[in-house]
């Protein structure tokens, strides 16, 4: 019998939560891929940041709120959940405002994750 190896799987999401659908598409890829035995990172960057406020309203545009989606990801087993640092301080946001844990990474951490995974995913 053959030993298979665990996939890394990292999804980028770059979108800000409401406006396009990027955003929603980039999470359900990630549950998704959650069900099969691989790693999964999810990196949040640039407007993607927004994603993971807290404070999201979205009954006034008649759009499921992605944050309180976000929490999904804990029962799903999807720990590995990222943000770039520079995206977040040129926002003026800091990790308090999260609705998940995400772990601060510079530029060069975010290269090193991609580098390392055997498949991408940059929405």
């Amino acid at each position: 019998m053959t030993e298979t190896k665990i996939k890394t799987v990292t999804f980028i999401s770059r979108s800000v939560p409401y406006g396009s659908e990027s955003s929603q598409i980039c999470l359900e890829l990630v549950l998704a891929f959650s069900v099969f035995d691989q790693e999964i990172n999810y990196i949040f960057l640039e407007d993607g940041v927004y994603q993971l406020l807290k404070s999201q309203h979205s009954a006034g545009i008649d759009s499921k709120n992605l944050g309180a989606s976000l929490t999904a990801l804990e029962i799903y087993g999807v720990e590995r959940v990222f943000v770039d640092s520079e995206s977040m301080a040129r926002r003026n946001l800091h990790e308090e405002e999260l609705i998940v844990p995400a772990q601060p990474l510079d530029a060069d951490q975010i290269r090193s994750l991609i580098r390392s995974s055997d498949a991408v995913f940059n929405l």
